[in-house]
């Protein structure tokens, strides 16, 4: 990885849908989002969270060896029950990885 992380491209299929303060809390009891603060589409992605981003277990740049270490090499990238969703996903879509 070295320092190379890929932006994913935006699934296009993005709703604006925000969370709901339990959606929220489930999908981050469930899920790990690996991001990065300067990403457009990592933005994009929390902006459909809202003010209940602080839900999410979000993983940034900055702790690098947990990047290495779950193979990310790509933002944002979800990891649900083992498995990596890479780009920006729709709520719709979290809720049904995640079993909301």
């Amino acid at each position: 990885i070295a320092g190379a992380i890929i932006y994913a491209k935006t699934t296009g299929a993005v709703v604006k849908d925000i969370a709901t303060e339990a959606e929220a809390k489930w999908i981050g009891e469930n899920s790990v989002l690996y991001s990065q603060t300067k990403c457009s589409h990592c933005i994009e992605q929390k902006r459909l969270f809202g003010d209940n981003l602080k839900y999410l277990n979000i993983i940034e740049e900055n702790q690098i060896q947990k990047f290495i270490d779950a193979g990310i090499t790509v933002t944002p990238t979800w990891i649900i029950n083992g498995k990596k969703f890479e780009g920006v996903q729709t709520i719709k879509k979290l809720k049904e990885s995640t079993g909301c």
